[in-house]
């Protein structure tokens, strides 16, 4: 098992995982993995978390790596396992999260029959994979995983897939293989920090957009100064994958999602620079709107991609042009705690009130979640993830592994109830794991984002068609039913007064909960 004997493909994998510092793989295996499993019995340091839905393993091996920097495995079952997984895996792509998929296959000399569950494993994967590889032959399956996670955790962070054929999983002649060195961040020419500073030195209005690790403490902190001393606008990514925010750091403004929003952010902008993010682009065509959201008459400057050591660079242009500048600091305020409606409004004025330091915000509220941003932008410091791909089903599989992360950590899952159904079943993992997660459900009864998108497009005729599709309360879902049936203690909430004293009790409480708030949509 140390590597002086041969073991089974299955038995390589796992040792060579744990070697390489994967610790936790969040699984739903099928037929094509049982060896696998079997080998996690062996290896009791790789912590298996069962889960019921591959999209729940998916987004809670993204939540993990948001948080921990590292890898976790998911294990899933063939193409059609890959293929439940593929949403959560775009928005881990889209993050830049590592994370190391396990698929199983069929043994290679079944290939040929076209079983039932045959399909092309290795054309799915690499539609959210940076990193694909087949392996074919027990003695190379230590050394592909081990590759696998180098891959996943190379600068800027990426989805690697090992696709394990059965016979290659229950073969001898396998050895687990020691870690792989890691491409590291590529270091930010002197000259383009130069190009940067003139650019940010001309007395033109600026702002500085950033993204990727350059939403964490250190990057923030230099992009606050070169900004207090230059006058730029800072801005992050609209879905940053991790934002580090509240009391005691720099204030950032999220570009807005809508283009009509982010284009008025941007209007008066004549140098944009990119730290860690790319050149903005609506969301969506819309008529008669552009793509890009920069003025024509903007340059784009890009200081650090996503490849790069962002943080060093906005460390070393602070140096250039903020020397002895102090970045503005976000004070330390609460909304008071809210009475009367319940409204998406009120239910973030109760969020900002409550908000405990250390938390982790989990945040796939959409439409009700207007109003957290502001309420919650003095609150003690905390880590803000969103949904970067825009795939919807994110935040309670994000929550399951952000809390496995973190365990000394509070996490707070905000939540669309459309969005909600989609992966309704990782609060059986928050249970059966005990999870420290208090999950608000903002409980509209409708597709409001589609809604509001549909004002937009001039096809919000409320015809029949419009009515059925957009609409979630025929029947009314109760999420609080739902939660208990899987072992989630929870509460609904109709009143300011009710949610603000559920929240409070939620929060003081260890385990998992889930509030369902009674929200009007707002469109």
């Amino acid at each position: 098992m140390k590597g002086r004997f041969t073991v089974n493909g299955a038995h390589a994998v796992a040792r060579t995982l744990l070697e390489c510092g994967v610790e936790i793989c969040f699984a739903n295996p099928g037929t094509s993995e049982l060896h696998f499993v079997a080998a996690l019995d062996d290896e009791a340091a790789l912590r298996a978390v069962p889960c019921l839905f591959e999209g729940v393993a998916t987004g809670a091996a993204d939540g993990w790596g948001r948080m921990t920097g590292r890898p976790a495995a998911t294990l899933l079952h063939l193409g059609p396992g890959l293929g439940n997984g593929l949403a959560n895996l775009h928005n881990a792509r889209r993050a830049h999260t590592p994370l190391v998929n396990l698929v199983g296959d069929h043994a290679v000399f079944h290939k040929k029959y076209d079983a039932p569950l045959e399909s092309d494993v290795d054309a799915l994967a690499g539609t959210v994979s940076g990193w694909v590889r087949r392996c074919e032959d027990p003695a190379t399956a230590g050394s592909d995983v081990a590759e696998a996670v180098a891959a996943a955790t190379g600068a800027p962070g990426q989805v690697a897939t090992v696709i394990l054929p059965a016979d290659v999983s229950w073969s001898e002649g396998a050895r687990p293989a020691p870690p792989v060195a890691v491409r590291p961040p590529a270091t930010v020419p002197d000259q383009t920090v130069a190009d940067v500073a003139e650019a940010l030195g001309g007395g033109e209005p600026a702002a500085i957009l950033l993204g990727g690790p350059a939403t964490r403490e250190p990057a923030l902190r230099a992009a606050a100064r070169i900004a207090a001393a230059t006058g730029a606008r800072l801005l992050c990514e609209t879905f940053p994958a991790r934002l580090e925010r509240g009391a005691g750091l720099p204030a950032v403004e999220r570009l807005g999602y809508l283009a009509e929003g982010a284009m008025a952010q941007l209007r008066d902008v004549r140098h944009l620079v990119l730290a860690g993010a790319r050149a903005p682009v609506s969301f969506f065509a819309h008529p008669g709107l552009p793509g890009p959201l920069a003025p024509d008459d903007c340059r784009i400057h890009t200081l650090a991609t996503a490849d790069d050591d962002a943080a060093a660079a906005l460390g070393r242009l602070a140096d250039t042009v903020a020397a002895g500048a102090v970045p503005v600091l976000q004070a330390a305020e609460r909304p008071e705690a809210p009475s009367g409606a319940l409204t998406a409004e009120s239910a973030a004025a109760a969020v900002g009130a409550l908000l405990p330091e250390g938390a982790i915000v989990v945040d796939e509220a959409n439409t009700s979640g207007l109003w957290l941003p502001g309420a919650t932008a003095g609150a003690p410091r905390h880590d803000w993830l969103t949904l970067t791909g825009g795939a919807i089903g994110q935040g309670l599989p994000l929550a399951a592994g952000a809390a496995l992360a973190c365990p000394d950590r509070p996490v707070l899952c905000l939540e669309a109830d459309g969005s909600a159904m989609y992966t309704l079943s990782a609060l059986w993992t928050h249970a059966r794991e005990g999870l420290d997660i208090t999950t608000v459900i903002f409980s509209n009864s409708a597709y409001a984002i589609l809604r509001m998108e549909s004002q937009r497009l001039g096809t919000s005729a409320d015809g029949p068609a419009r009515r059925d599709l957009l609409d979630l309360s025929r029947p009314r879902l109760d999420f609080v039913a739902l939660a208990r049936g899987m072992g989630v203690p929870a509460t609904r909430a109709t009143t300011a007064e009710d949610f603000t004293a559920q929240l409070r009790t939620a929060l003081a409480e260890p385990g998992p909960h889930l509030i369902e708030a009674d929200v009007p949509p707002l469109f």
